[in-house]
């Protein structure tokens, strides 16, 4: 079993924007299975949109102009990071968080290519990992977690190669704290944090009114006007959510 170390870039905006964020940057770190290392990816990839990057960026990242100008796009660097994945599917993603994975499979479908690969492909989110591990309850940066263990930080934050690099030492760090069995593949999503505590907060309320919850009122009287009501989707996932949290007060 290999472990693929995996963090992406993408090109944030400074103001909202109809137009799709796109991953500008793929960095990785394959580990065997003794943990030690044994190779690296690295690419910088060219944008369709926003192909100019705002002064905030550079700033994060460091990245310059030129090299996102001289980069291939996403279809081709794609290619060559699943080339280097090998055809094996005797490996393990790593991701600090699921963004990563969201990005990857957001800019696959914008490039109209299959996504079965990425959404067929298991991950463990190392952050949840970490917390799990340490009984942390909210989120750390990489950075964070490895000053909680006492490992020294080397090259730059928020370039892809390089925090894949310090995730990986994490990973090796608490590697036997952490329960794999925990791996997971990328779900889509239609509702945010804040719509499902507004369902898991409604269902309290109500008892608190001494009725039973029931989704035809928590809708009426929690969701209407709080939350899109002509999007079935994501009626239908806060739905299963509500089911959800009432069969854990069963």
């Amino acid at each position: 079993m290999d472990y693929i170390v995996l963090d992406i870039e993408f090109n944030g905006r400074k103001f909202a924007s109809e137009l799709p964020m796109e991953v500008i940057e793929i960095g990785a770190v394959r580990l065997d299975s003794s943990l030690a290392p044994v190779g690296e990816f690295s690419s910088m990839i060219k944008p369709v949109y926003f192909s100019k990057l705002n002064s905030f960026l550079k700033k994060k990242t460091g990245i310059q102009q030129e090299e996102i100008d001289s980069a291939d796009g996403f279809v081709a660097v794609s290619e060559r990071f699943r080339a280097w994945l090998g055809p094996s599917e005797n490996f393990l993603l790593l991701t600090w968080g699921g963004e990563d994975m969201k990005r990857i499979v957001f800019d696959t479908r914008m490039h109209k290519l299959d996504d079965a690969y990425w959404m067929g492909t298991d991950y463990f989110d190392l952050l949840k990992g970490y917390l799990r591990c340490k009984g942390l309850t909210n989120d750390v940066s990489v950075e964070a977690a490895l000053a909680e263990l006492a490992i020294d930080a080397s090259g730059s934050a928020h370039r892809a190669l390089d925090d894949a690099r310090m995730t990986a030492e994490v990973f090796r760090a608490v590697f036997a704290g952490l329960d794999l069995s925990l791996k997971q593949r990328f779900k889509d999503t239609y509702s945010n944090a804040k719509e499902r505590r507004l369902v898991k907060n409604a269902i309290r309320t109500i008892r608190s009114q001494k009725q039973e919850p029931t989704w035809a009122l928590l809708a009426e009287k929690f969701l209407t006007g709080k939350v899109d009501m002509d999007n079935a989707k994501k009626l239908d996932e806060l739905r299963g959510y509500f089911e959800a949290e009432l069969n854990k007060k069963a």
